[in-house]
């Protein structure tokens, strides 16, 4: 049974390192999830997407409908008149995981930390955090508008002193959310139960449990078999085939990552604009979108999705698909075939690595499109298929000449924090690389910085249009988050921004 879902995420877990016992054989008050992603410490900035998505963990700023920005652990909050110091009002009466009460002076220790290390908060201008009573007082050296969004993320999110030990190492996940941890064998598996003192609405499962489950097949037997009560980021195969049963239900909803190309510009290959567009022009959008991800509508013309509203142009055309304008480019540019077919320019070939991984089931089967795709126009690429960590680290010691990834721009409820991470002078593991754009640079600092909607909007389209032109980075498709739950667990929807599995709100019908 298919469920299409736009809501926010809801996902259920059960999982050990070496599951041995159905969960349909389990009590009917414990959940189940099997995903992707290994769960290997307790570090915020590492590993804090996962404690959030199972709501252990809780940030000062949440999101609600639409990706407005909500209250939190923080009640409320005001900038000064000139934007440089925020003032986040406390909630009383939250309780952490180990029975201490949550105040002020917690908060801001734990954000201190936060801001200390890699991560959102150690691009924001802190010069100070301090209390005031009941209230955190963080204070900027510029203007920094997006501080809200920020504090949303994961790696801000608000852990117990005894979280870290005397150096400030994190030894353990003491959060404020409706569940507990209670046990994590790593990467494989953490547990967790029902936290009788949360400060708001009583979870209906008593225990849940997250398995990380390398290969997406395996995820899908693991509904088929009962291991599992909800797997995420299925491939296609399974995805249809448990749509196709009666014990599960699947879901999919578009989310605003893009799968795209990271490019090395320092690369002779790839430094001039007409070369990055003819690499675009050679991609079959609409056959990668139908035929690999069988979600026609994904297919990308432009880097940001639907789902950002204020960063998509609602009307920008289709992309092009044209090998015959892409081979013109690239002969305008001095490119012939060599004896091989491939292309060469004063004697250096056209022929790229292009890095990859398999956590997300359909990156290496596009790559080998892409592959097909270019050699059609005389480049040739190899496809190299290893872990994620290739990517940033390929970046940072300039190894790198191709990565198809996937980017999550939702990281945090403005985009405009991680386009700020991806596209600023320097660029980003994740974003451009040796491209040269400081008034990219400058559009998104006022992005940033400025309260203005107009003047707001005035740079992000300086952004986006300059991203489109000269394409550092060459947009693929959008992304459709698949999953598929047991047909008896009821409550579960998707979350766009992939912030939480919503397990607070699932339950088992009788």
């Amino acid at each position: 049974m298919r469920h299409l879902l736009t809501g926010p995420i809801a996902l259920a877990i059960f999982a050990t390192a070496n599951v041995a016992t159905p969960a349909a054989a389990q009590t009917r008050t414990a959940v189940s999830v099997a995903a992707p992603w290994h769960v290997n410490t307790y570090e915020p900035s590492q590993d804090g997407y996962i404690f959030q998505r199972m709501q252990i963990g809780e940030t000062l700023v949440e999101v609600c409908d639409e990706g407005a920005l909500c209250p939190g652990l923080s009640t409320g909050w005001t900038a000064s008149a000139d934007g440089l110091e925020w003032r986040f009002d406390v909630r009383q009466g939250v309780l952490f995981h180990d029975g201490g009460r949550m105040d002020a002076e917690t908060v801001a220790a734990s954000l201190r930390r936060a801001a200390g290390r890699p991560g959102i908060l150690s691009s924001v201008p802190v010069t100070a955090i301090t209390t005031d009573r009941s209230a955190v007082v963080i204070r900027l050296e510029t203007p920094y508008a997006a501080l809200p969004a920020a504090l949303a993320n994961y790696g801000a999110m608000i852990l117990a002193p005894t979280s870290f030990d005397a150096e400030g190492a994190a030894v353990a996940f003491v959060g404020t959310g409706p569940f507990r941890m209670v046990g994590m064998e790593p990467p494989l598996s953490l547990a967790a139960e029902r936290f009788d003192g949360y400060w708001g609405e009583a979870a209906s499962v008593s225990e849940v449990r997250y398995l990380s489950s390398h290969r997406p097949e395996t995820r899908a037997l693991m509904i088929e078999s009962g291991d599992a009560d909800l797997a995420v980021n299925l491939d296609k195969a399974g995805f249809h085939r448990l749509d196709e049963l009666d014990l599960s239900t699947v879901h999919a909803v578009a989310i605003p990552r893009t799968i795209m190309v990271k490019m090395n510009l320092a690369r002779p290959q790839l430094a001039e604009a007409d070369a990055r567009r003819a690499l675009s022009l050679a991609i079959d959008r609409e056959g990668v979108a139908a035929g690999i991800l069988d979600f026609p509508e994904s297919a990308a013309n432009q880097l940001f999705p639907p789902v950002l509203t204020g960063w998509h142009d609602a009307a920008e055309p289709p992309a092009a698909y044209d090998p015959e304008q892409a081979r013109a480019l690239l002969a305008d540019l001095g490119w012939a075939p060599g004896p091989d077919g491939v292309l060469a320019r004063g004697g250096e070939r056209f022929s790229l690595t292009l890095r990859t991984y398999p956590n997300r089931p359909e990156l290496p089967l596009i790559a080998a499109a892409l592959q097909d795709q270019w050699r059609d126009i005389g480049v040739e690429v190899k496809v190299s298929v290893g872990n994620s960590s290739e990517v940033p680290g390929g970046h940072q010691d300039g190894t790198l000449d191709l990565a198809l990834a996937a980017r999550n721009y939702g990281l945090t409820p403005d985009p405009v924090v991680n386009a700020f991470d991806d596209f600023k002078a320097g660029g980003g593991d994740w974003g451009a690389m040796n491209w040269d754009a400081p008034a990219v640079h400058e559009a998104l600092r006022v992005a940033l910085a400025e309260a203005d909607p107009e003047a707001r909007t005035e740079a992000i389209r300086a952004v986006t249009k300059a991203l489109q032109a000269e394409l550092p980075v060459i947009p693929v498709a959008w992304s459709v988050l698949t999953a598929a739950s047991a047909a008896k667990l009821e409550g579960v929807s998707m979350d766009p921004l992939e912030r939480s599995y919503g397990l607070s709100q699932v339950r088992w019908s009788d």
